[in-house]
């Protein structure tokens, strides 16, 4: 598995945090102790499991490299290793963030 960069999905109150250099994480983030992030491969299911039916949703594109050992990669459903960062998620992190668009397949675009 070779990645090099991750997403974050956020409401647009949350992305508006964010951008103000608040943001801790979602209501689920800060109850499970880390921010959870998906790859390119997951972020159309993790849309469908946990945004169903959700409108003004921001995709944050966040390079692994700055992350450094604050990201781990750790199990999650059905046994597949997911991005979990242990800290703070800042806006100088996201190198690139949109709207949620999707592409003629109903696959999530991604951002930049």
């Amino acid at each position: 598995m070779t990645h090099s960069i991750v997403y974050k999905i956020l409401t647009q109150a949350q992305f508006n945090t964010l951008c103000a250099g608040n943001f801790d994480g979602a209501p689920v983030d800060m109850a499970d102790g880390y921010i959870h992030l998906s790859t390119a491969e997951q972020l159309d299911e993790t849309l469908a499991k946990h945004f169903s039916g959700q409108d003004g949703l921001v995709i944050a594109a966040i390079p692994l490299a700055p992350l450094g050992a604050a990201l781990k990669w750790e199990t999650s459903r059905g046994g597949e290793l997911f991005p979990h960062l242990y800290g703070r998620l800042t806006i100088d992190l996201v190198s690139a963030h949109a709207p949620l668009q999707r592409d003629h397949n109903g696959r999530a675009r991604l951002p930049g």
